[in-house]
Protein backbone atom coordinates (compact mmCIF):
# COMPACT_ATOMS: atom_id res chain seq x y z
CA UNK A 1 0.00 0.00 0.00
CA UNK A 2 1.02 3.58 -1.33
CA UNK A 3 2.56 5.86 2.08
CA UNK A 4 -0.70 7.25 3.59
CA UNK A 5 -3.33 5.86 2.06
CA UNK A 6 -5.52 3.25 4.54
CA UNK A 7 -5.81 -0.26 3.52
CA UNK A 8 -9.10 -0.59 5.40
CA UNK A 9 -10.61 2.61 3.47
CA UNK A 10 -9.98 1.52 0.70
CA UNK A 11 -10.86 -2.19 1.14
CA UNK A 12 -14.47 -0.81 2.02
CA UNK A 13 -14.62 1.14 -1.25
CA UNK A 14 -13.78 -2.16 -2.58
CA UNK A 15 -17.04 -3.58 -0.85
CA UNK A 16 -19.19 -1.16 -1.41
CA UNK A 17 -18.27 0.47 -4.80
CA UNK A 18 -20.86 -2.72 -6.83
CA UNK A 19 -23.54 -1.59 -4.97
CA UNK A 20 -22.91 2.21 -4.20
CA UNK A 21 -22.30 5.65 -5.63
CA UNK A 22 -19.65 6.81 -3.92
CA UNK A 23 -17.75 10.49 -4.38
CA UNK A 24 -14.73 10.96 -1.91
CA UNK A 25 -13.58 14.03 -0.49
CA UNK A 26 -10.11 13.99 0.98
CA UNK A 27 -8.37 16.58 3.64
CA UNK A 28 -4.90 16.20 4.19
CA UNK A 29 -3.95 19.74 6.05
CA UNK A 30 -1.16 17.99 8.48
CA UNK A 31 0.77 17.19 4.94
CA UNK A 32 0.35 20.75 3.66
CA UNK A 33 1.80 22.03 6.66
CA UNK A 34 5.23 19.43 6.23
CA UNK A 35 5.82 20.21 3.05
CA UNK A 36 4.89 24.21 3.19
CA UNK A 37 8.08 23.51 6.27
CA UNK A 38 10.74 21.89 4.06
CA UNK A 39 10.53 24.61 1.26
CA UNK A 40 10.76 27.33 3.97
CA UNK A 41 6.64 29.01 4.33
CA UNK A 42 5.97 29.18 7.58
CA UNK A 43 2.31 28.22 8.41
CA UNK A 44 -0.27 30.86 10.16
CA UNK A 45 -3.43 29.33 12.08
CA UNK A 46 -6.08 31.78 13.12
CA UNK A 47 -9.28 31.46 15.58
CA UNK A 48 -12.62 32.97 14.53
CA UNK A 49 -14.39 34.31 17.16
CA UNK A 50 -16.53 31.32 17.78
CA UNK A 51 -13.29 29.00 18.15
CA UNK A 52 -13.03 27.78 14.65
CA UNK A 53 -9.24 27.18 14.22
CA UNK A 54 -7.99 27.22 10.45
CA UNK A 55 -4.93 27.92 8.34
CA UNK A 56 -4.13 31.44 7.44
CA UNK A 57 -3.68 31.04 3.14
CA UNK A 58 -2.12 33.49 1.59
CA UNK A 59 -0.79 33.07 -2.28
CA UNK A 60 2.23 31.41 -1.66
CA UNK A 61 0.68 28.80 0.86
CA UNK A 62 -2.31 28.52 -1.44
CA UNK A 63 -0.03 27.23 -4.06
CA UNK A 64 1.38 24.67 -2.03
CA UNK A 65 -1.82 23.65 -0.52
CA UNK A 66 -2.72 23.05 -4.41
CA UNK A 67 0.02 21.63 -5.14
CA UNK A 68 0.04 18.90 -2.05
CA UNK A 69 -4.10 18.35 -1.79
CA UNK A 70 -4.08 17.92 -5.94
CA UNK A 71 -0.58 16.54 -6.89
CA UNK A 72 0.39 14.15 -4.10
CA UNK A 73 -2.95 13.06 -1.74
CA UNK A 74 -5.42 13.15 -4.31
CA UNK A 75 -3.27 10.64 -6.50
CA UNK A 76 -1.80 8.84 -4.02
CA UNK A 77 -5.44 7.69 -3.45
CA UNK A 78 -6.27 7.21 -6.84
CA UNK A 79 -3.25 5.13 -7.51
CA UNK A 80 -4.46 2.83 -4.58
CA UNK A 81 -7.72 2.08 -5.72
CA UNK A 82 -6.77 1.91 -8.93
CA UNK A 83 -4.53 -1.13 -7.71
CA UNK A 84 -7.07 -2.81 -5.72
CA UNK A 85 -9.65 -2.92 -8.88
CA UNK A 86 -11.33 0.36 -8.46
CA UNK A 87 -12.19 2.71 -11.01
CA UNK A 88 -11.01 6.40 -9.58
CA UNK A 89 -10.48 9.79 -10.64
CA UNK A 90 -9.26 12.95 -8.60
CA UNK A 91 -10.73 16.38 -9.57
CA UNK A 92 -10.11 19.60 -7.83
CA UNK A 93 -12.49 22.19 -7.46
CA UNK A 94 -10.97 23.78 -10.23
CA UNK A 95 -11.48 21.20 -12.55
CA UNK A 96 -14.72 21.44 -14.65
CA UNK A 97 -14.97 24.04 -12.08
CA UNK A 98 -16.41 21.26 -10.16
CA UNK A 99 -16.20 23.86 -6.95
CA UNK A 100 -16.25 27.59 -7.65
CA UNK A 101 -15.90 29.58 -4.44
CA UNK A 102 -16.44 32.88 -3.24
CA UNK A 103 -13.33 34.34 -1.62
CA UNK A 104 -13.40 36.10 1.93
CA UNK A 105 -12.62 39.80 1.83
CA UNK A 106 -12.26 39.67 5.57
CA UNK A 107 -11.52 37.05 8.38
CA UNK A 108 -12.39 38.26 11.48
CA UNK A 109 -10.41 36.42 14.19
CA UNK A 110 -8.97 36.26 18.04
CA UNK A 111 -5.69 37.86 18.79
CA UNK A 112 -3.20 36.84 20.80
CA UNK A 113 -4.52 39.20 23.40
CA UNK A 114 -8.08 37.75 23.22
CA UNK A 115 -9.26 40.69 20.80
CA UNK A 116 -11.49 40.59 17.73
CA UNK A 117 -10.17 42.13 14.50
CA UNK A 118 -10.00 41.81 11.12
CA UNK A 119 -7.55 40.88 8.27
CA UNK A 120 -7.48 40.65 4.95
CA UNK A 121 -8.91 37.03 3.80
CA UNK A 122 -6.72 35.74 1.78
CA UNK A 123 -7.02 32.67 -0.76
CA UNK A 124 -10.18 31.13 2.14
CA UNK A 125 -13.33 30.80 0.43
CA UNK A 126 -16.53 29.17 0.59
CA UNK A 127 -18.11 26.63 -1.61
CA UNK A 128 -21.12 28.16 -3.69
CA UNK A 129 -21.37 26.29 -6.64
CA UNK A 130 -21.06 22.76 -7.04
CA UNK A 131 -21.02 20.81 -10.82
CA UNK A 132 -22.88 18.51 -10.11
CA UNK A 133 -23.31 17.12 -14.33
CA UNK A 134 -19.42 16.48 -13.95
CA UNK A 135 -19.84 14.15 -11.01
CA UNK A 136 -23.18 12.53 -12.29
CA UNK A 137 -21.27 11.44 -15.61
CA UNK A 138 -18.34 10.37 -13.68
CA UNK A 139 -20.73 8.09 -11.53
CA UNK A 140 -22.35 6.87 -14.30
CA UNK A 141 -19.52 5.55 -15.58
CA UNK A 142 -18.31 3.29 -12.61
CA UNK A 143 -15.99 5.60 -11.68
CA UNK A 144 -15.35 6.83 -7.89
CA UNK A 145 -14.77 10.92 -8.27
CA UNK A 146 -11.67 11.99 -5.37
CA UNK A 147 -12.12 15.36 -5.06
CA UNK A 148 -9.62 18.03 -3.30
CA UNK A 149 -10.84 20.66 -1.28
CA UNK A 150 -9.49 23.59 -3.85
CA UNK A 151 -12.00 25.60 -5.56
CA UNK A 152 -12.32 27.86 -8.01
CA UNK A 153 -12.13 31.88 -7.34
CA UNK A 154 -14.58 34.29 -9.57
CA UNK A 155 -10.67 35.55 -10.78
CA UNK A 156 -9.50 32.30 -11.54
CA UNK A 157 -7.77 32.32 -8.24
CA UNK A 158 -7.02 28.62 -6.41
CA UNK A 159 -9.43 28.66 -2.92
CA UNK A 160 -8.27 26.84 0.05
CA UNK A 161 -11.92 25.40 1.42
CA UNK A 162 -11.97 23.39 4.12
CA UNK A 163 -12.25 19.82 3.13
CA UNK A 164 -15.41 18.92 5.60
CA UNK A 165 -17.22 21.71 4.87
CA UNK A 166 -16.53 21.12 0.99
CA UNK A 167 -17.81 17.69 1.33
CA UNK A 168 -21.18 18.69 3.13
CA UNK A 169 -21.40 21.12 0.14
CA UNK A 170 -21.16 17.88 -2.41
CA UNK A 171 -23.43 15.97 -0.56
CA UNK A 172 -25.83 18.51 -0.54
CA UNK A 173 -25.80 19.35 -4.67
CA UNK A 174 -25.66 15.85 -5.24
CA UNK A 175 -28.67 15.17 -2.92
CA UNK A 176 -26.60 12.20 -1.28
CA UNK A 177 -28.42 9.70 1.21
CA UNK A 178 -25.57 10.26 3.71
CA UNK A 179 -22.42 11.70 4.13
CA UNK A 180 -19.70 10.49 6.04
CA UNK A 181 -17.34 12.20 8.04
CA UNK A 182 -14.07 10.00 8.89
CA UNK A 183 -11.38 10.73 11.42
CA UNK A 184 -9.59 9.26 14.20
CA UNK A 185 -12.26 8.47 16.92
CA UNK A 186 -15.64 6.91 17.12
CA UNK A 187 -17.18 10.11 16.94
CA UNK A 188 -18.12 13.09 19.28
CA UNK A 189 -17.14 12.57 22.83
CA UNK A 190 -18.66 14.66 25.34
CA UNK A 191 -18.21 14.33 29.07
CA UNK A 192 -16.43 11.06 28.03
CA UNK A 193 -18.97 9.44 26.62
CA UNK A 194 -19.69 8.66 22.24
CA UNK A 195 -22.68 10.74 21.18
CA UNK A 196 -24.93 8.37 19.40
CA UNK A 197 -27.26 10.91 18.14
CA UNK A 198 -27.98 14.59 17.54
CA UNK A 199 -29.96 16.55 15.30
CA UNK A 200 -28.68 19.96 13.47
CA UNK A 201 -29.34 22.32 15.96
CA UNK A 202 -28.57 19.93 18.83
CA UNK A 203 -25.29 19.27 17.48
CA UNK A 204 -24.87 23.27 16.73
CA UNK A 205 -25.22 24.14 20.23
CA UNK A 206 -22.76 21.87 21.44
CA UNK A 207 -20.11 23.73 19.32
CA UNK A 208 -18.58 25.63 22.34
CA UNK A 209 -17.89 22.77 24.08
CA UNK A 210 -15.88 20.56 21.33
CA UNK A 211 -12.30 21.15 20.23
CA UNK A 212 -10.78 22.42 17.23
CA UNK A 213 -10.86 19.19 15.00
CA UNK A 214 -14.21 18.13 15.66
CA UNK A 215 -15.21 21.47 15.61
CA UNK A 216 -15.55 21.37 11.64
CA UNK A 217 -16.69 18.13 11.36
CA UNK A 218 -19.79 18.50 13.68
CA UNK A 219 -20.55 21.99 11.39
CA UNK A 220 -20.23 20.16 8.04
CA UNK A 221 -22.24 17.13 9.09
CA UNK A 222 -24.98 19.66 10.73
CA UNK A 223 -25.03 21.77 7.17
CA UNK A 224 -25.20 18.45 5.46
CA UNK A 225 -28.53 17.76 7.52
CA UNK A 226 -30.20 21.17 7.28
CA UNK A 227 -29.32 21.29 3.34
CA UNK A 228 -31.14 18.32 2.44
CA UNK A 229 -29.05 15.15 3.20
CA UNK A 230 -30.97 12.41 5.19
CA UNK A 231 -28.58 11.79 7.76
CA UNK A 232 -24.40 12.33 8.69
CA UNK A 233 -22.12 9.96 10.34
CA UNK A 234 -19.01 10.97 12.04
CA UNK A 235 -16.68 7.81 12.58
CA UNK A 236 -13.61 6.41 13.28
CA UNK A 237 -11.64 6.24 9.67
CA UNK A 238 -9.06 4.23 11.25
CA UNK A 239 -10.76 0.85 12.15
CA UNK A 240 -12.25 -2.03 9.66
CA UNK A 241 -14.60 -0.93 7.58
CA UNK A 242 -14.94 2.50 8.45
CA UNK A 243 -18.21 3.73 5.37
CA UNK A 244 -19.59 -0.03 5.97
CA UNK A 245 -19.86 0.85 10.02
CA UNK A 246 -20.86 4.30 9.76
CA UNK A 247 -24.06 3.59 7.41
CA UNK A 248 -24.77 0.79 9.96
CA UNK A 249 -24.29 3.01 12.40
CA UNK A 250 -22.10 1.19 14.23
CA UNK A 251 -20.11 3.27 17.48
CA UNK A 252 -20.31 6.70 15.71
CA UNK A 253 -21.96 10.16 16.34
CA UNK A 254 -25.39 10.14 13.69
CA UNK A 255 -26.92 14.00 13.25
CA UNK A 256 -30.13 13.58 11.78
CA UNK A 257 -33.27 15.30 11.64
CA UNK A 258 -34.92 12.89 13.68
Amino acid sequence: MREGVPQNLVQDVVALAPSHQLIIVHGGGDVVTQYATRLGKEQRFVVSPEGIRSRYTDRETAEIYQMVMTGLLAKRLVLALGKAGVKSISLAGVDGLLMLGKRKAKLVIVDDRGRKVAIEGGYTGKVVVVNTSLLDTLLSQGYVPVVSPVAAGEEGEPLNVDGDRAASSIAIKAGANAAVFLTNVDGLELDEKLVSHLTPSEASSQLPKIGFGMQKKVMAAAESVEGGVNEAIICSGTRPGPLTRALAHDMCTVISAQ
